[in-house]
């Protein structure tokens, strides 16, 4: 029998087709175009689940956003540009984010700074957390504070599940770090963020502690859990201090990250339990300083990780496994225990594993106890790993302390036929490695039995892969890559990291040659010039009574050593260093006829690093050829084949404390020097850490001769605190002072081939006493 069709059935479906239908058509995003700060303001308060509120492309100035809202998982509350990239947030501008499910997308932070301690961030005040939240797609570049001694972060990150992506974060240049994740309340521990696929691009060295590009809580809040996963990043250049990351909780994963040409290292500081993986780390012979992995706490597992030509030591070895402080404070340094170090790669590294590191029980006279590293690391095993040298390494593993608490297994080592013995802690083999790129190689498919004889030890079978995603169980083998088909694909595009409207690469233009004659001003010349030209001073003399500002890359020269004769006032200096300031001075004559400063930074806000090179040139007569301001720093100072007399003061780099210093490298080379009174060099660092490069001077084949006659404290180059120093090749010819230098043996200060005529002496204290900054 046929249904009967029922029209009242019919009809209900019918509505309440029509009434989903329309449910479905009020959910549609709610669209709000804002071209002003006040519209913007009052969209956020008016904002809920689901709208989208557009900024208009173009500047905003002093625009300090609190986006507050409740948005949901399908309904998200979106803050974005009109178009990614032309929204740019200027002067003294922020965005802190509090509630749920929220997006910011498309910004550009430039020309300015944040007033208060971070511009991003994921909460409000002191109350309103973000949770479920997401910054993307945006820059932040040079947004950095006037003052360096000013301390804030630029990213901080609070609450749960929160995630930064695609974004370009360069040039922050004052105290503190880059991005900090903090964990102080029961609201933002096993908080699961994901920092994935941002470019970190250029941090440049500080010249002291709290420089780090990511730090991962604190000492204090160290025995929570995180779970946060920083993976997919490129950290380009990340130089402010030894410690690139710095993990301060428990569980966390630093996964496919590449670290390229960065002075310092991924740091498990006081976090434990931490997986790291598949991680890329590329230095060069240009640097001492590029670092790698530095083990610290329980429970690691540190696998399928690349390090090319990482010579950083101790701190910044390509392997730095410490040693530990018995019974140790919070925010010191816990005995590694139970860390597994197994299937990475080390080609062409300087003495790529180290253990003990940091052991320091020669110092016990002259530090406090809980500073003593003395706990050899325990309970940890190294093994199926691979170090291929292309030539030889006579140390290519540096035992500091003891190293029977570690289990050595299967690890290959090719040291081009120069077998290490040492400790029976490697396999010496031959290894076919193919070169795919400037800074990868992989091994070939036809190896020997040490090449694939690999150890099994407890959980080795959860290592499924190899660095670039080879099954492990498919082919087996020491080192980082099974595969060396996929190695071959492999390709590190920028494109991936960082927004996709934001390019990272970095044009050159070719400098211009201004021709200056003696009639010219010279400061109107050099507001003129692009950043890299150079001044040709044609004429012999020219007379300047203002300072020369240089907040640019300017070269002066001459062809036949051109006078530049000083005559301003005693409060102006001949050259005034300002932020971004590279000065080069090449066969020029500088003269002062007020006894002044030749070089000398502004007094206060230097927001940046600054540089000076002097070479075949000529200073005289001025009451100082360097002063500082407390807060400056420069990059390099250098002086080569170049004479510098009768001034009463020479290079004073002394104004700071708290283990900072006003300068990261002083080169005198082929230099000299006569008639200075004191302070001849004065390089200064305050106070002891372990978290900077500490300062590098180096001295060679200069003459120093007739100076220190007013020299206080008897010492003719004053290197306190410095931990680089090199005195090498000079001759110091009546200098009536009693220390030609007072060097630190512990640390890395070396003398050699020096010649002293009734110059005192050089003197070595290998354990010198500092204050302690921690």
């Amino acid at each position: 029998m046929k249904p009967k069709f029922n029209t009242t059935n019919f009809l209900l479906i019918t509505c309440f087709i029509l009434l989903i239908t329309s449910c479905k058509h009020n959910e549609k995003t709610e669209t709000t175009f804002v071209q002003n700060n006040k519209e913007l303001y009052t969209a956020i308060k008016n904002a809920s689940a689901g709208t989208e509120i557009i900024l208009k492309n173009g500047v905003w100035q002093n625009t300090q956003i609190n986006f507050y809202g409740l948005g949901t998982e399908e309904k998200p509350i979106i803050l974005k540009a009109e178009t990614p990239g032309k929204v740019f947030l200027e002067g003294e501008s922020f965005l802190h984010l509090g509630g749920e499910y929220l997006i910011v997308d498309g910004f550009y932070f430039r020309n300015g700074y944040s007033p208060n301690s971070s511009i991003l961030r994921f909460k409000i005040g002191k109350d309103s957390t973000a949770f479920h939240s997401r910054i993307t797609n945006t820059v932040i570049k040079n947004f950095t504070k006037p003052s360096r001694l000013t301390n804030d972060h630029w990213i901080d990150f609070y609450g749960k599940h929160n995630k930064l992506d695609h974004c370009y974060i360069e040039g922050k240049s004052n105290d503190g770090e880059t991005l900090r994740v903090y964990q102080d309340d029961i609201k933002s521990v096993s908080n699961y963020h994901q920092i994935v696929n941002n470019y970190f691009g250029p941090r440049p060295r500080k010249g002291g502690p709290r420089a780090e590009t990511v730090r991962v809580g604190d000492s204090k809040t160290s025995m929570s859990s995180g779970f946060l996963n920083v993976s997919n990043n490129y950290f380009d250049a990340c130089n402010g201090e030894v410690e690139i990351i710095s993990d301060k909780t428990n569980f966390n994963t630093y996964r496919n990250n590449i670290f390229y040409k960065s002075e310092g290292s991924l740091v498990l500081r006081h976090g434990s339990f931490a997986t790291v993986d598949g991680n890329i780390f590329i230095g060069d012979d240009d640097s001492d300083f590029y670092g790698g992995i530095r083990v610290v706490n329980s429970g690691h597992l540190i696998t399928n990780n690349y390090f090319y030509k990482i010579n950083g030591a101790k701190f910044r070895s390509p392997l730095a496994v410490m040693n530990g402080i018995p019974m140790s404070p919070i925010n010191r340094y816990k005995p590694v225990t139970d860390v597994t170090i197994a299937y990475n790669t080390w080609v062409d590294c300087a003495s790529p594993i180290q253990i003990g590191v940091g052991q320091n029980v020669a110092s016990a006279d002259v530090l406090p106890k809980y500073e003593i590293r003395s706990a050899a690391p325990i309970r940890s095993v190294i093994a199926n790993n691979l170090i291929f040298n292309n030539k030889v390494d006579k140390t290519p593993f540096i035992n500091h302390d003891n190293v029977t608490g570690i289990l050595f297994r299967n690890n290959v080592l090719d040291n081009q036929n120069q077998h290490f013995s040492k400790f029976n802690v490697f396999k010496n083999s031959t290894v076919k490695m193919k070169q795919i790129n400037d800074w990868l190689f992989a091994p070939e498919t036809n190896q020997s039995e040490n090449f694939s004889n690999v150890y099994i030890g407890y959980e080795f079978d959860k290592i499924k892969t190899d660095l670039f995603g080879s099954l492990r169980t498919d082919k087996n083998n020491v080192g980082a890559i099974t595969n060396i088909e996929n190695a071959e694909k492999f390709k590190i595009d920028k494109k991936k990291y960082g927004p996709s409207w934001f390019s990272t690469e970095t044009t050159t233009s070719k400098p211009t040659i201004i021709n200056v004659s003696d009639k010219n001003d010279l400061n109107i010349k050099i507001s003129d010039v692009k950043d890299g030209d150079i001044i040709n001073l044609t004429d012999s003399k020219y007379v300047i009574n203002s300072s020369l500002k240089i907040d640019k890359t300017i070269t002066f020269r001459s062809e036949n050593k051109t006078q530049i004769i000083f005559i301003g006032d005693e409060k102006s200096p001949a050259f005034l260093m300002k932020p971004y300031g590279n000065l080069i001075l090449e066969n020029i004559s500088i003269k002062s006829k007020t006894n002044q400063i030749a070089f000398q930074t502004l007094k206060e806000n230097m927001s940046a690093a600054y540089n000076i090179t002097i070479n075949n040139s000529e200073i005289s007569n001025f009451k100082s050829v360097i002063e500082v301001s407390k807060g400056s720093f420069a990059d390099s100072i250098t002086f080569k084949n170049s004479k510098i007399t009768n001034c009463t003061n020479g290079i004073i780099l002394a104004s700071e404390e708290k283990g900072d210093y006003n300068a990261s490298t002083v080169i005198i080379s082929n230099c000299e020097i006569e008639n200075i009174a004191q302070n001849v060099i004065h390089y200064y660092r305050g106070g002891y850490d372990e978290s900077t490069i500490g300062g590098h001077l180096q001295v060679t084949n200069t003459i120093f001769k007739n100076s220190g006659n007013k020299e206080k404290n008897d010492i003719l180059l004053k290197t306190r605190g410095i931990v680089n120093v090199e005195i090498s090749g000079n001759t110091f010819e009546n200098n009536p002072v009693k220390f030609v230098a007072f060097l630190w043996g512990e640390k890395n200060n070396h003398h050699s081939k020096n010649i002293l005529i009734n110059s005192g002496k050089i003197k070595v204290e290998q354990q010198l006493k500092l204050d302690i900054l921690y």
